[in-house]
């Protein structure tokens, strides 16, 4: 092969790649408590749908807010206090439950140990006693832990329709307060000349096939626990080389309360 065409080729693979695509690579990973442990580890976001989008959407929506003709239904405090103190009920609740967890552990492992000795043993009375003094407690851990779960269920069942009904306000209201959310959004993608792309994280909680024109694009995810939602809209300035990375975290994250 001639010189000027290894020239041309290396040339041309160069301009492929400043014209190319620019990646984008999200990884979503949170705090959380471990059940058993109580301490908090991380953990990766698996199924998350990340969008990349060419435009603010909180500024779209904060616009279509204050352009509506009545104001946005607010939280009632009799709903909020409630849901606090749902939410520490079953706090209260968890925390029995894995204190009767751990006594009925300890009673299988001291039986399981009793069993290795004769009941005229010394050893065996010693854990004897231990069982017996164990399993006073248990019975005790358990008539509490069942009294807390009732106490939680009972709040629960007392807010459903407190809840529906403020759900319902907020639906309605957003009906039609964001009647154009769509074509504002369309429009503002068509102004920008980028696409949006989506992409779902893998099991590790990252989305690499997040591939754009450069530009200024916005990270939007939302991912729900028990009692609220995270959030995420967070800007990211895109050009080719390098693919940029964006860590989605509970620290910049929203975190939206959910009735």
């Amino acid at each position: 092969m001639k010189r000027s065409t290894l020239l041309f080729s290396a040339f041309a693979a160069l301009g492929l790649a400043a014209c190319g695509p620019a990646q984008v690579v999200v990884t979503a990973q949170i705090e959380v408590e471990d059940p058993v442990t109580g301490e908090m580890v991380s953990r990766e976001l698996r199924d998350l749908e990340v969008y990349l989008l060419p435009y603010d959407r909180d500024a779209i929506f904060d616009s279509l807010t204050a352009a509506a003709s009545e104001p946005e239904p607010s939280v009632p405090e009799e709903l909020s206090a409630a849901q606090t103190a749902i939410r520490d009920a079953q706090e209260e609740w968890r925390n029995a439950e894995n204190r009767w967890n751990t006594l009925r552990d300890t009673l299988q492992k001291i039986s399981a140990a009793m069993d290795e000795y004769l009941p005229s043993e010394p050893t065996y009375r010693l854990l004897f006693n231990d069982f017996s003094d164990l399993e006073g407690q248990l019975v005790s851990v358990e008539r509490n832990k069942d009294a807390l779960f009732a106490r939680f269920d009972s709040l629960s069942q007392e807010n459903i329709a407190r809840a529906q009904g403020f759900n319902l306000r907020i639906d309605e209201w957003a009906a039609e307060a964001y009647v154009a959310v769509d074509e504002v959004m369309m429009a503002k993608e068509r102004e920008a000349g980028l696409d949006l792309v989506a992409d779902t994280t893998d099991a590790n909680g990252v989305a690499s096939r997040l591939m754009v024109k450069p530009g200024d694009y916005w990270v939007y995810a939302r991912y729900e626990e028990v009692y609220s939602e995270l959030y995420w809209n967070v800007p990211v300035s895109v050009a080719r080389g390098e693919p940029v990375t964006v860590t989605l975290t509970r620290a910049n994250a929203e975190v939206r309360p959910i009735y």
